[in-house]
């Protein structure tokens, strides 16, 4: 690419003093250099790097791919460590419905269907939220919408242990923890990614969805035994406690973009220019957004097949494993600690997708995952009894690794073919994830309620994932949006 010489330019005099026009340090373009800002400043933040005047040369790069802030180590990494663990904290309550499902209804007297009713709000409102989340993040900052989430997800758990009639749960579990852990959602991984990484967005994807899945590891045994030991509300309150927890780690390392501490992602090199902030409301660009997107068959086809994915994990898995294993003479904490090491090897399989995102094509990688993951639920009906079996070991290891590998694909392609918008649309194909996810909740309970098993629901999932499969490559190959390049091909030597 053809660079503007600078050198024709006249460098400042440095006698003068500072322009009274010029913008203020926290609206300037920053510099990737290193050197001080000026003297005299009145700023009284830390240090930040001035643009580099006229005739500096620009940084390589190297330097541009790698500025450190703490420890040597570029702060975008920091930013993935304080998200994975806001996700942990946020994930406590994915491992809640499963696991106090048969405790509630041993107390209240609720039936299955009536409590996987508030668990689909929940699932809904989780989705829906997920877009206008993203919309927010660009309007007013990654930073205070996710600790509002925190603390919406935190009162709403804690509140449960008051409840005392159904419309009570839904309000808690339904309401305040859907919109709470929706704005917690997956997109906030895609927002992260694109604005603090240019190289390595498939495996920081990868790391910040697994997230979720470390969640269950560390929620998913405790709050069985609490359920089985203390009692349900032990299990809520720990669940509250954690996502309050994490409010402090993140406001004091969080930040929105590179740009705010000096500076570039990840991986950009020198031409590199920050998006332009949004002009207009979270609400209309949002909307707008989705408008645009579904003029064209690649939304309805990422839509559609992260429905299925909604439906075989959140909505059936996550939610009525445990009964179902119940159900068969299996004790629940240790069908919850089989629903945990899916969260172990879901931990890695996510991880190991981003990486082959940034190398293969996603498309084939999501039919691959979705035909994978059809086969399994077909065998699932078949591997259950009162006891842990080999055969159920492999299938916990097998679901595992496929349970949210369709991610880091998905998300890729919403970047490839939405450019800059990618993470709004990547809120609305989350969206159609969740519900699918509380169709199917609602669905498999209303089975259970009606045939005494969840036999036909297992078996319909494995035909849903098949269809996903075929709407995966049928997904048409993308250019490359204006202003995006794709960042696979770096990540091959």
């Amino acid at each position: 690419m053809t660079q503007t010489p600078t050198h024709q330019q006249e460098p400042p005099d440095p006698t003068e003093g500072p322009d009274p026009t010029e913008r203020p340090d926290s609206t300037r373009r920053p510099d990737f250099t290193g050197r001080p800002a000026s003297p005299g400043s009145a700023d009284p933040r830390p240090v930040t790097p001035e643009p580099a005047p006229p005739g500096h040369p620009n940084p390589g790069p190297a330097s541009a791919g790698r500025g450190t802030t703490r420890g040597g180590v570029h702060h975008a990494w920091w930013v993935v460590l304080v998200g994975f663990v806001a996700l942990v904290g946020a994930a406590g309550f994915r491992a809640t419905p499963g696991v106090l499902l048969d405790p509630l209804r041993d107390e209240f007297g609720w039936s299955h269907g009536s409590i996987s009713a508030a668990i689909s709000v929940n699932i809904l409102l989780y989705g829906l939220t997920a877009p206008f989340a993203s919309a927010l993040m660009d309007r007013y900052g990654v930073r205070l919408v996710v600790s509002c989430a925190l603390l919406l997800i935190s009162a709403g758990s804690g509140l449960t242990v008051l409840m005392s009639a159904r419309w009570q749960l839904v309000l808690c579990w339904g309401f305040m923890v859907g919109l709470g852990s929706g704005s917690m959602a997956l997109a906030f991984a895609a927002t992260l990614a694109n604005r603090w990484f240019v190289r390595h967005r498939g495996l920081v994807s990868g790391v910040l969805t697994a997230g979720g899945a470390a969640g269950q590891l560390v929620f998913l045994p405790l709050l069985a035994l609490l359920a089985e030991g203390p009692g349900w509300r032990a299990a809520s309150l720990a669940v509250s406690g954690t996502a309050l927890a994490v409010v402090p780690l993140v406001v004091w390392l969080l930040r929105d973009r590179p740009e705010d501490l000096g500076l570039l992602p990840y991986g950009a090199g020198p031409d590199y220019r920050p998006p332009e902030p949004p002009r207009e409301g979270a609400a209309r660009r949002t909307l707008r957004v989705l408008r645009t997107a579904l003029r064209g068959p690649v939304f309805w086809l990422l839509a559609g097949a992260f429905a299925v994915c909604g439906a075989t994990t959140n909505g059936l898995v996550a939610t009525h494993f445990v009964p179902a294993a119940h159900d068969h003479g299996m004790a629940v904490p240790t069908a919850a600690a089989l629903l945990a090491v899916i969260g172990v090897f879901d931990l890695v399989g996510t991880v190991f997708s981003g990486w082959l995102t940034d190398r293969y094509d996603p498309r084939r990688l999501l039919a691959a995952y979705y035909a994978l993951r059809g086969v399994s639920l077909l065998f699932l009906p078949m591997l259950f009894a009162d006891e842990v079996r080999p055969s159920m070991l492999f299938f916990v290891v097998f679901y595992g690794l496929d349970w949210v590998a369709t991610v880091p694909p998905t998300i890729a392609l919403c970047r490839e073919h939405f450019g800059e918008d990618g993470a709004i649309v990547f809120g609305w194909v989350l969206a159609s994830h969740q519900l699918g996810a509380a169709a199917v909740a609602l669905l498999a309970g209303l089975a259970r309620d009606t045939f005494g098993s969840y036999d036909v629901v297992w078996m319909a999932a494995g035909a849903l994932c098949a269809l996903a499969a075929l709407m995966s490559l049928v997904v048409s190959s993308p250019g490359v949006p204006d202003g995006l390049e794709p960042d696979r091909g770096p990540e091959r030597d």
